[in-house]
C-alpha cells in the first residue's frame, strides 16, 4: 500500500491510500475527501460531492472520523486541532445554533447575526450562576462567572479580552459581559439607578457618538473601550469607569462608500422639527461630511427614534438639557464647515470663501459655537507661526485651507467624545478603595485596506500587541511547558508577526530617540 510522509502542525503523519482528508478548495475553503493515490508528492483524492482532485500531500491535513457530527463543545477534544478541523467543528455546531465552543478556557463566538434574547435571559443567568466552568454548555455567562467567581475567592482583579474581526459581534458581547456581572454583584433596595445600571445606560450615548456602519457591521465601534468595574468587600460594585482611546477621527471628514459617519449626525438630521430648524439641519445629503456615500440609513434602524432614546440616555447618566444642547451644537457645527469652500483669494498661496452658500454654512457654524465669524474664518484660511522672534501669519492656498478645515472638524469631534466620555465616568462614580476589579476590555475589528491611513496603522498595531498577548498565554507559554514535560504533543501554528510589531516599534523607538 503506498504511503508518504507529511506532518500535523510539526507531528509526522502518514498519508496512505484510504485516508480521510482536508484539501483546500476555492470556494468553500476546504474539503473533505478519500485519498485514492499517491504519486510521488501529490495525492488523488475523491472528495464528498463526487469529484477527483490532486493535492500536494504537504497541504492536505488528516480527518478524524470519529469526531461526533454535531461537533464537540470544547475544540481541546478534537484529535487534530488544525484549519479544517476547526472550522469544520464550529461550522457543525452552528447548524444546530450553537454559537458557543470553547478551546480550554476561551470562548469562541460565532456571530448568528440575529436576536437570540432566550440565550441571555434571567433564567439563563440563574443556570450559571456559580455552576462549574465547563459543567455546562459554551456560554458568555460561563466565562464572567468564572471571572466574578475569580475575585470573590480573592484571586486578585480579573480581565476578559474581547477580540475579533469588524463585525465579529464585540460590542454586544461586552454588553451581555455587563449585564452578566450587574446580575451577580448589582445591588438590590437602593435608592435612584445603581452604578450597574449608570454603566449600562451609558452605552447607547457611547455608541451614538463612537459608532458608525461599515462594510462589515451596522454598528461598529470605531474607538477602543476598556469598561473597569469596581467591587466592594462583600462582591458587590461599588464603582465603575469607562476608558477610551484611538477614536477614529479620520470618519468625521471621509467616508467610504457604504459606510456612514457616526451615528449622531444622522439622528440628529432626523430629529424632530424644532431641533431641526434651531440647528438649521435638513437632508443629510447636503452635508459634504455625509454624501461622500450613498449609505444614509440603516435597515431596521429608525434614526429619529435613536435620537430621542440618546437624550433619555444622557439624562439617565446626568449630561443636563444644558448641556446637550451644547453637544449637539457641535454636531451640527461640524456639518456646517464641511460644507465650507474655498477659493483663490486676492494674494499669492492665499484663500477666501468660495460664494455665498459657503458664507451662510461658515456664519451658521460661527453661531453653533459661539465664535466670531471673523475669527473662525482666518483660523480657516490662515496660519499663525510662533518664532523666538513673534507670530507670523501665513495665508493658506484653497487646498491647505480644507486641510485646515477637516482637521479643525476632527479635533473639535474628539474633544466633544473625550467630553462625553469623562461626564459619564464622574456621573457613574469611581471607588479608590475598590477591593478588586473586572475589567472588559473592547478592541477595534481587525481591518485591511487598499490604503491604510497612519490612523488605521496604530489601530492595527493595537491589535497585533493585543493578539501577541493572547498567542504568549495561549499557544506560546502552553506549549513550552507541553515541551518541558515532554508530552506527545501537536504543535499548534499560529501566525506570528511579533518581528513586523518589532520592526515597527524600533522605527517609533528611533524617531522619538532623535527627535525626528
Amino acid at each position: 500500500m503506498a504511503s508518504a510522509p507529511t506532518t500535523i502542525k510539526g507531528t509526522p503523519v502518514n498519508i496512505i491510500v484510504g485516508t480521510h482528508v482536508w484539501a483546500e478548495d476555492n470556494e468553500v475553503a476546504w474539503i473533505d475527501g478519500e485519498v485514492v493515490e499517491i504519486k510521488g508528492t501529490e495525492a488523488v483524492i475523491v472528495t464528498t460531492d463526487g469529484k477527483t482532485i490532486v493535492a500536494a500531500i504537504s497541504s492536505i491535513y488528516p480527518k478524524d472520523m470519529e469526531a461526533p457530527r454535531a461537533g464537540v463543545d470544547d475544540m481541546t477534544k478534537l484529535a487534530y486541532l488544525h484549519e479544517p478541523g476547526v472550522l469544520y467543528n464550529l461550522a457543525s455546531r452552528f447548524a444546530l445554533n450553537e454559537i458557543y465552543t470553547y478551546t480550554g478556557n476561551i470562548l469562541i463566538a460565532v456571530n448568528p447575526f440575529r436576536r437570540l434574547p432566550h440565550l441571555y435571559d434571567v433564567h439563563m443567568m440563574e443556570q450559571y450562576k456559580g455552576a462549574v466552568f465547563g459543567e455546562l454548555s459554551p456560554h458568555l455567562f460561563a466565562v464572567a462567572d468564572a471571572c466574578y467567581r475569580a475575585i470573590i475567592n480573592e484571586h486578585g482583579s480579573q480581565s476578559i479580552l474581547v477580540s475579533g474581526e469588524s463585525g465579529a459581534g464585540k460590542t454586544e458581547t461586552t454588553k451581555m459581559l455587563m449585564r452578566y456581572l450587574a446580575f451577580m454583584g448589582g445591588r438590590s433596595g437602593t435608592e435612584g439607578r445603581t452604578v450597574e445600571q449608570q454603566v449600562l445606560e451609558s452605552n447607547p450615548v457611547l455608541e451614538a457618538f463612537g459608532n458608525s456602519k461599515t462594510v462589515k457591521n451596522n454598528n461598529s465601534s470605531r474607538f477602543g473601550k476598556f469598561v473597569e468595574i469596581q467591587f466592594d468587600k462583600h462582591g458587590k460594585i461599588s464603582g465603575a469607569a469607562v476608558r477610551t482611546y484611538l477614536l477614529e477621527r479620520s470618519r468625521v471628514c471621509q467616508v467610504s462608500d457604504p459606510e456612514r459617519n457616526y451615528h449622531c449626525f444622522y439622528m440628529l438630521c432626523a430629529a424632530p422639527p424644532e431641533d431641526v430648524k434651531k440647528f438649521k439641519l435638513g437632508d443629510p445629503r447636503t452635508f459634504h461630511y455625509l454624501n461622500q456615500s450613498n449609505c444614509y440609513e440603516v435597515a431596521n434602524v429608525d434614526d429619529a427614534r435613536e435620537y430621542l432614546g440618546t437624550r433619555n440616555a444622557m439624562d439617565v447618566v446626568g449630561i443636563n438639557q444644558d448641556e446637550q444642547e451644547a453637544i449637539f451644537r457641535i454636531v451640527a457645527a461640524i456639518l456646517h464647515m464641511g460644507n465650507v469652500e474655498f477659493v483663490k483669494g486676492n494674494e499669492i498661496d492665499s484663500s477666501k470663501i468660495k460664494d455665498d452658500t459657503s458664507c451662510y454654512h461658515l456664519k451658521t457654524a460661527a453661531e453653533l459655537l459661539m465664535c466670531d465669524e471673523k475669527a473662525m474664518e482666518d483660523s480657516l484660511c490662515k496660519r499663525v507661526i510662533v518664532t523666538p522672534d513673534g507670530s507670523i501669519t501665513k495665508p493658506l492656498d484653497p487646498e491647505a485651507a480644507v486641510t485646515s478645515r477637516d482637521a479643525f472638524a476632527k479635533t473639535l469631534y474628539s474633544r466633544l467624545f473625550d467630553w462625553i466620555v469623562d461626564k459619564i465616568n464622574s456621573s457613574i462614580g469611581q471607588d479608590p478603595n475598590a477591593k478588586s476589579i473586572i475589567g472588559v476590555l473592547d478592541i477595534y475589528g481587525f481591518e485591511s485596506f487598499k490604503v491604510n491611513s497612519f490612523e488605521q496603522l496604530c489601530i492595527n498595531l493595537t491589535n497585533e500587541k493585543l493578539q501577541q498577548h493572547f498567542n504568549q498565554h495561549v499557544f506560546k507559554m502552553e506549549q513550552e511547558e507541553y515541551t518541558k514535560d515532554e508530552i506527545n504533543w501537536s504543535y499548534v501554528e499560529f501566525v506570528d508577526n511579533q518581528d513586523v510589531l518589532d520592526l515597527i516599534e524600533k522605527v517609533v523607538t528611533n524617531l522619538i530617540v532623535t527627535g525626528s
